[in-house]
């Protein structure tokens, strides 16, 4: 039998910074758990990530963390876990992480979760992945990510008018969720 594709998160480790990002990422973990799906991250300690997991837990959520070695060794997971995937390196957390999920939503975060929201982007674009990617955009905190793609867009460096088939943006936990599990279109 095969095993549920979850959702996929990326965000933020750091946990000092605006309340209301930690929030939106708690409720975002909650209502994955509602929703029966497992709730698949980078497992973090601390962060989005920890809040997230923490959202799915307060509902007894199943989370999976995907860390490589090196942050096991350095102590960097989430102490309640439901599951933990070890990994060799940080390419094969992006592949394992990507291959158990049914979509993908970006948090706000750092130069990890962009590199992990543009390389997921990039594989919807190349019909690697075919799952929802959907931009969280807790404050309007993508906004000038946003900006940079439509201007590779406009310049002639993305092909065509077809953002919405590569990527989606919510303004709420909720909304992200509902534009997650939404049909997607394959028609790249």
């Amino acid at each position: 039998m095969e095993k549920i594709k979850g959702i996929t998160l990326y965000g933020a480790s750091r946990s000092d910074i605006d309340s209301r990002y930690l929030e939106e990422a708690f409720e975002l973990g909650r209502l994955i758990a509602q929703s029966s799906l497992p709730l698949i991250c980078g497992g973090g300690r601390g962060g989005l990530m920890a809040a997230a997991i923490d959202g799915a837990l307060s509902e007894g959520g199943m989370t999976i963390g995907v860390l490589p070695q090196f942050m096991i060794d350095r102590n960097w997971q989430h102490e309640k876990l439901g599951q933990l995937i070890v990994t060799p390196d940080m390419h094969t957390r992006k592949h394992t992480m990507a291959s158990m999920s049914r979509a993908a939503i970006a948090m706000p975060g750092g130069i990890g979760t962009l590199e992990e929201l543009l390389e997921i982007i990039t594989w919807r674009q190349l019909e690697i992945y075919d799952g929802n990617v959907v931009m969280l955009n807790t404050l309007n905190y993508y906004d000038p990510l946003l900006g940079v793609l439509t201007a590779a867009r406009t310049k002639g460096f993305m092909r065509g008018d077809n953002d919405h088939l590569l990527w989606k943006v919510a303004s709420t936990p909720a909304d992200a969720l509902a534009m997650a599990l939404s049909t997607t279109d394959k028609d790249h």
